[in-house]
């Protein structure tokens, strides 16, 4: 689905039972609009996580959920959110007697 316009969205949104302000909706809109990534603040339970995943819904695009929290830097974030996996792949490696590239 292709998003022209603030009003559009709104109601892409309340088709898909979630009910955005103005104010939600414009910088929705416009992250949509200027590819750029919407930081979303709030208590738990206010909605942040449930308009990612209708907006991913209405895009048609898988949604990449990352938890933020205080002391979180860019490392972390980037390339050791699949942890588990690079730990799995390591002794992996390890077991054959190779070694992991850096």
């Amino acid at each position: 689905m292709q998003i022209d316009s603030i009003d559009q969205l709104q109601e892409a949104l309340h088709s898909k039972n979630y009910v955005a302000d103005r104010g939600l909706a414009t910088a929705a809109y416009l992250a949509l609009k200027l590819q750029r990534p919407l930081f979303l603040e709030g208590e738990p339970g206010v909605g942040k996580t449930e308009i990612a995943k209708v907006i991913a819904d209405l895009l048609g695009t898988e949604l990449i959920r990352l938890q933020c929290y205080e002391g979180l830097d860019v490392n972390q974030a980037v390339y050791e959110w699949n942890y588990t996996r690079q730990m799995l792949h390591i002794r992996l490696l390890e077991s054959r007697g190779e070694r992991a590239s850096e």
